[in-house]
């Protein structure tokens, strides 16, 4: 009870213990009696008239009150139906109505702090597969119709108290009886794996689900989510569409994951990724017009790690962030010493281009190392374009503007590479080195390089060709037109130090007919 009503308590109470008295004092004097002789004998005073109309207010007042409390008494309901619809918000998804990542939390604690012989259940992480693909090319209303009959599918198997949307497209069920996950999680799979319809077709999507078992798998509820999570994950690597139980295995590969994110971390806070530099070689003069800064990760019995391994880890555990602002700013100090005319080209992750404040923190860092923004060129890939197309165009408006560069990587290889042409404008097209590396050999291929040469010649926009590794490839490119080039021909990713030496050496070119 709030301070409110107990003073309205209070206040009852006091009022009716006053009338109670008073009605004791005139029955004891015979209070009435007397009252009706005072108003006989003093007839000209027309009192009771006066109290005849003080009983019409007291009536109205009374009937007054009585609407007053009527209003409260409504008052409260609402507020109280309010606090419950926040309290639902708080607790829910507003798309699928399913319980969030709040109510799961919880109901884990409730399950922890149950007695020890109702403490076993089975949790089912279920993750969608081919949803991004939806989302990208078909649009965000479709992949709301396609959360929300996911979301129905899944109440056919599992009551709605034990059904969470964690976000985007991965949802959990918690099964009260362990016997029978892996039996709902295949019929999960089974109807989940229809397709969706939409307007006058239908979407492809399916699942994949991991199940973990507790106390078995995670004595606790947040380790048991964790390895669900682990076997999930397990199931998308085994070819997505499958249902994956924890088991000894995807727990070692688990704790190795933890431990390499945890030296991952390390490396970050303490300067064990650095940049290393390959040169970018000006196909006409044969100088080196600039070099691309690629991170390497060097351990220290002097072993490197591949990006490959480090840079989808960096992603998924959200230190991509600060691992890119650590190695933009110190490419910009090494990349001060070279000579003025020289170009640092620095890869941005896809993850990143949907970050609104990118470019704040680029211009934030070049001001910070005092790196001419024109001599910065940043490469993106088609697949982080189409990934927020909105963000994406602001970002690269406002880099444009501050005067860096935007080279286009992986020509190619993504979606809609004319249409993204067509929308944005940049300053270099990389040629993927999975062309360069065959197109000699295959017809076809050598057919897309010299289209996307020519292309380039045509928007008058530079080419740069990766992955030129042998003479005969350098002579083919150099004749078609290509400007620049990168590869092991000219070199592998180098330390600053080694990078600064080779300014004195100049690539022998062919030149062009």
């Amino acid at each position: 009870m709030n301070i409110y009503a107990r003073k309205a308590v209070w206040q009852a109470w006091l009022l009716g213990a006053v009338g109670v008295a008073a009605f004791a004092v005139f029955v004891h004097f015979d209070a009435y009696e007397l009252l009706l002789t005072f108003l006989q004998e003093h007839e000209d005073y027309e009192l009771d008239e006066v109290l005849l109309a003080l009983d019409i207010f007291g009536l109205l007042s009374l009937i007054y009150g009585i609407l007053r409390l009527w209003d409260f008494r409504q008052e409260k309901t609402r507020r109280q139906k309010a606090e419950s619809q926040v309290d639902w918000m708080a607790l829910h998804d507003h798309l699928t109505g399913l319980q969030n990542r709040h109510s799961l939390e919880r109901r884990l604690r409730q399950w922890e702090e149950a007695p020890n012989s109702t403490r076993k259940f089975s949790v089912l992480m279920i993750d969608l597969d081919g949803f991004k693909r939806i989302n990208d090319l078909v649009g965000h209303h479709a992949g709301d119709v396609v959360l929300t009959t996911i979301a129905a599918r899944l109440r056919e198997h599992v009551a709605d108290d034990n059904l969470f949307r964690m976000g985007g497209d991965e949802f959990v069920a918690v099964i009260d009886t362990p016997s029978l996950a892996l039996p709902v999680a295949t019929a999960l799979l089974q109807s989940l794996n229809r397709p969706v319809p939409f307007h006058d077709t239908t979407l492809d999507v399916g699942a994949s689900i991991g199940v973990a078992t507790a106390p078995t798998d995670g004595a606790t509820g947040a380790e048991c989510l964790r390895a669900a999570d682990a076997a999930m994950y397990a199931a998308k690597s085994a070819g997505r569409g499958k249902v994956q139980v924890f088991d000894a295995a995807i727990r070692e590969r688990a704790q190795r994951r933890d431990l390499a994110e945890r030296n991952l971390r390390h490396a970050v806070a303490y300067g064990g990724i650095r940049p290393f530099y390959q040169p970018i070689i000006d196909l006409h003069s044969g100088k080196i017009s600039g070099f691309e800064a690629l991170a390497r990760w060097q351990m220290e019995d002097g072993s490197f790690i591949s990006p490959v391994d480090f840079i989808p880890l960096a992603e998924e555990s959200g230190l991509m962030t600060k691992l890119t602002d650590l190695l933009l700013r110190q490419a910009c100090r090494d990349a001060a010493g070279w000579p003025a005319d020289t170009r640092l080209s620095f890869n941005i992750s896809p993850i990143q281009l949907k970050d609104r404040m990118l470019g704040l923190r680029i211009l934030a860092i070049l001001m910070e190392t005092g790196f001419d923004p024109r001599r910065l060129e940043i490469e993106i890939t088609e697949t982080a374009l189409i990934q927020d197309l909105e963000t994406a165009a602001s970002v690269l408006s406002e880099l444009r503007t501050a005067g860096i560069s935007v080279a286009l990587d992986d020509f190619g290889t993504g979606y809609s590479n004319l249409a993204q042409l067509s929308n944005f404008s940049f300053d270099k097209i990389k040629i993927d080195r999975s062309f360069v590396t065959s197109f000699q050999d295959q017809q076809k291929q050598e057919k897309i390089v010299r289209a996307i040469v020519g292309l380039g010649i045509g928007l008058e926009v530079p080419t740069t060709a990766e992955g030129i590794e042998t003479e005969d490839q350098l002579s083919s490119l150099s004749s078609m037109g290509c400007t620049y080039g990168q590869g092991f021909l000219f070199g592998k990713a180098i330390p600053a130090d080694e990078a600064l030496r080779m300014f004195d050496a100049t690539i022998a070119v062919p030149l062009r007919a």
